[in-house]
């Protein structure tokens, strides 16, 4: 294994881009923030400690019936979650489990986690040859588990990393929600459909109630690739359960909160209170990386010459004593009226290309839902709206990805035409990466 520098905490910086002018009577005071944080896990300096000592991650692994066709399913899951123990730093707490209309402890059983050494990782690997096709699909139970494993010890990064090819048909939708609302908060978890016979909108759905990644992996053998990569991304988180605190003066609303990079994720319904005017949304957990988060917000009409601080960006992570949460950097969204027009009616770049990048993610989701329900004319214009958008942003991948659903005549205008035959596979990948976006060149 590799050798690990003497940990140190993640340093935290905020950088705030917006344009604080506003007209008299303005009302609406948009501004991005950018979140980095630095020598906290990828480098191998981590907050938990040196290795993996203080993370856990639990291996969920679909083994429903539907797994044996084709049989690569399965063969590409095992060898997927063997490539992911082996990436596995020593010290790390960690489980397998066999996911089916009910879940099964793999490896280490007992109710308990085992700890990555050489002799673990070769004994969880030799434990795979007990995952076998036959059953239904709970995906509720399987993550119910693995909270109570990774509960089961102190730790203070706490994943899971879920794999499934079908569709949850063996619990209801309400049961698999009472699931994600419990474990919320509790630990994160990535998400993967393998092949093209699950719901994606199960999948991406479980990976954002608890701010994990979601992706296709149409091909079965590219399973031990993305799941090594899902690890050696959980292996570099170094500060877990961050919160980005909103606070706003009096008589100041707050429209939405979203993250906006690297993918889209709506945040507005998911505060929690945290004292008089302010507010928590979750973030996860982090390692060394950089998010853009949109914050939009109604301040009081003023006159012209006033100026206002519009609301207070902190990020907060628990007190790993035990105290209260300690604020990490901050920064400040400011209001100011003027009479110049050029300037209250300047659009700052990064508020307009995350603006953009939301409307894209929005477009593609309901242009793909008027594509299956018949309506093509619908289909066509928001596909269309959604490739002059990508082109427009730089957005290549997404691009690309679109060019598979639809002919582009012209991208700068959006005019497409539907292709009358689609692969599944390239539908669910366009659907599935939606959310994805590009950062502003600054």
């Amino acid at each position: 294994m590799a050798n690990f520098s003497k940990p140190t905490a993640p340093q935290f910086s905020v950088d705030v881009y917006q344009n604080e002018f506003l007209p008299e009577g303005g009302r609406d005071v948009s501004a991005i923030v950018t979140v980095t944080s630095t020598g906290g896990g990828t480098g191998g300096q981590r907050l938990s400690g040196p290795a993996g000592a203080g993370a856990g991650v639990v291996i969920m692994v679909d083994c429903s019936g539907s797994m044996d066709y084709p049989a690569t399913k399965m063969r590409g899951a095992r060898e997927a979650t063997a490539a992911a123990v082996d990436t596995l730093r020593d010290g790390t707490s960690f489980a397998v489990v066999d996911g089916t209309h009910v879940a099964r402890e793999v490896y280490p059983g007992n109710g308990r986690l085992a700890v990555a050494d050489a002799r673990t990782r070769a004994e969880a690997k030799e434990s795979l040859r007990r995952l076998n096709a036959g059953g239904g699909t709970a995906i509720g139970t399987w993550l119910r588990l693995a909270d109570r494993l990774l509960s089961s010890a102190e730790l203070t990064i706490r994943h899971g990393i879920l794999l499934t090819d079908g569709r949850n048909e063996h619990e209801s939708p309400e049961e698999l929600r009472a699931a994600l609302d419990a474990c919320a908060g509790r630990f994160t978890c990535d998400a993967r459909g393998v092949g093209t016979d699950w719901e994606v909108k199960e999948v991406t759905g479980i990976a954002s109630a608890l701010l994990g990644t979601a992706d296709i992996v149409a091909d079965p053998s590219a399973l031990a690739a993305d799941f090594t990569a899902m690890m050696e991304q959980a292996m570099g988180k170094g500060v877990a359960d961050v919160a980005l605190r909103l606070w706003t003066p009096v008589g100041v609303e707050i429209a939405f909160v979203k993250q906006v990079a690297p993918t889209v994720e709506d945040l507005t319904g998911r505060r929690t209170e945290a004292g008089p005017r302010a507010g928590d949304y979750p973030t996860g957990s982090w390692g060394d990386e950089s998010r853009d988060y949109h914050v939009s917000v109604r301040v009081p009409r003023a006159a012209v010459g006033q100026e206002m601080l519009a609301a207070r960006v902190s990020l907060i992570a628990p007190d790993p004593a035990g105290g209260d949460p300690r604020p990490l950097s901050q920064g400040l969204v400011r209001a100011v009226w003027t009479d110049d027009l050029a300037m209250s009616t300047s659009i700052n770049p990064q508020v307009a290309h995350y603006t953009g990048q939301a409307e894209l993610a929005d477009v593609i989701q309901q242009g793909l839902d008027a594509r299956k329900s018949g309506d093509h004319d619908g289909a066509t214009a928001k596909l269309g709206r959604a490739v002059q958008l990508a082109a427009v942003s730089g957005n290549a991948d997404t691009a690309k990805l679109l060019s598979k659903v639809v002919d582009v005549v012209d991208a700068a205008t959006g005019t497409v035409r539907l292709k009358a035959k689609v692969a599944d596979a390239d539908e669910m990948t366009l659907e599935t990466r939606s959310t994805k976006t590009v950062r502003v060149k600054r």
